[in-house]
């Protein structure tokens, strides 16, 4: 596990018994999915809904070419200090801001702030940023590339994007070692780089991890574009979350996302630290082994029950149900961003505080940029534990309501009338059974 750790204590912060919070978030699903099919009979969510326009200046700021301009300058600077100190700031993690500005800012506080601003990534992304200066120069359209992406790549690519940092967050031998992060970040760089040169802005939307991660959780936000004028407006979120493209690889983003994060949870059990101190016998090879494995166990378990479930229907034939997996598999991210709010809350507020005060002398030289010496980490979650702790559970139970919800209306448009209850029970038992599996595995069993 890498130093930079975060959740809470365990069940013993909850301020009723973990039982009762399991009972009671499976019947708060069961209601739910009950009060759904007598009162949501048919679909109701579009992401092409008028919504509510913004201020025409706020989309005049948003899409004006200098804001945007400005900040993938901003970027730019932001991920070459990264570098430098990578270079020349101190090889301990204690001392190094970088790990937290990977871990922290950008693996959780980017994608949470996508939830309320939109795609941040695909602002604030540096290759971005110097892909369009490159073209601009080279009197070229971003979009265009060499060659034109493959259709039935889909979104694998961000997958195994997404894939190779959680593994080097939860397997890898020293995932908080400074030079790890920094062989990480340049490989990302010079793939994302040579890829959206060579096929176009098209790699980024799909290929890039963290801006398919971030436009992902963005729409579950309330932010969208009215069709054809691109004007900026606001929407029920599940409306938008309605027109999450369906690609391939798709079941297996959300799998990565979700697993990934029930991996984290798992790894902190003294069950599994038990085994894999067992098991490895104090061989640093065998234990990265056996983390990769229940890393990728843990999620090919979320993913194929996920499948099973959602094709688990009558009055479709074999082709058609083969498709339900993809097409539902925007209802997963709801429980994602539960998850995300739910298990890195405390690791942002507290954590990131760390970060910031290691930015006052980055380089180990005695300075004091921002003048912070003296300050302390406030720890203004972790010393109400109980407020904490309930708040957790209701972003884990509100992303799974949300995830059945949209699951309902993508049913209500896909199942014969016949099949549209009995075709989501299954479903609907694999939510529970994600609920009960994922608050058990964050308060530590």
């Amino acid at each position: 596990m890498t130093p930079l750790a975060h959740g809470i204590d365990g069940a013993a912060d909850l301020p009723i018994p973990l039982s009762y919070a399991l009972i009671g978030a499976a019947w708060t699903l069961t209601f739910s999915f009950a009060l759904l099919l007598v009162v949501f009979r048919r679909p109701r969510l579009d992401p092409d809904s008028p919504g509510m326009p913004l201020p025409a200046v706020v989309g005049s700021v948003v899409d004006s070419r200098v804001v945007r301009a400005l900040i993938g300058v901003a970027g730019v600077v932001a991920a070459s200090v990264t570098g430098l100190i990578v270079v020349a700031g101190s090889p301990s993690s204690q001392r190094n801001p970088v790990p937290g500005v990977v871990y922290i800012y950008l693996w959780v506080g980017i994608m949470l702030a996508s939830l309320l601003l939109g795609p941040v990534w695909k602002v604030v992304s540096p290759v971005r940023a110097v892909h369009r200066f490159g073209c601009l120069i080279a009197g070229r359209s971003p979009e265009d590339g060499f060659f034109r992406y493959p259709s039935s790549w889909g979104c694998r690519p961000a997958v195994l994007g997404l894939f190779a940092f959680v593994w080097l967050e939860l397997a890898a031998p020293d995932p908080g070692a400074v030079a790890a992060v920094g062989w990480w970040l340049l490989g990302y760089v010079l793939i994302t780089g040579a890829g959206t040169v060579l096929f176009g802005t098209v790699w980024a939307e799909r290929a890039d991890p963290f801006e398919v991660y971030s436009s992902l959780l963005a729409r579950l936000g309330p932010l969208g574009r009215r069709r054809p004028s691109g004007a900026l407006v606001l929407r029920a979120p599940l409306n938008n979350l309605a027109g999450t493209p369906v690609l391939p690889g798709s079941v297996a983003l959300a799998a990565t996302l979700l697993g990934s994060t029930a991996f984290d949870s798992l790894s902190a059990l003294p069950a599994w630290r038990n085994l894999l101190d067992s098991l490895s016998v104090d061989s640093v090879a065998v234990a990265t082994m056996i983390r990769t494995l229940g890393l990728l166990t843990v999620i090919l378990v979320v993913g194929t029950v996920f499948s099973l479930a959602a094709r688990a229907t009558g009055g479709l034939d074999r082709v058609e149900r083969a498709r339900l997996p993809g097409l539902l598999a925007h209802s997963i991210t709801p429980i994602i961003a539960g998850y995300v709010i739910a298990h890195y809350l405390t690791f942002l507020v507290e954590k990131g505080q760390n970060t910031l005060l290691l930015f006052d002398d980055p380089l180990q030289r005695g300075w004091n940029l921002l003048g912070l010496a003296g300050h302390r980490v406030h720890y203004v979650l972790s010393n109400h534990p109980s407020v904490l702790a309930t708040t957790k559970v209701l972003a884990v139970l509100t992303g799974h309501v949300l995830g059945v919800t949209a699951a309902h209306d993508r049913c209500l448009r896909l199942l014969p009338p016949a099949h549209r209850a009995t075709g989501q029970l299954a479903l609907m038992l694999t939510m529970v059974g994600f609920t009960f599996t994922g608050l058990y595995l964050l308060f530590g069993g």
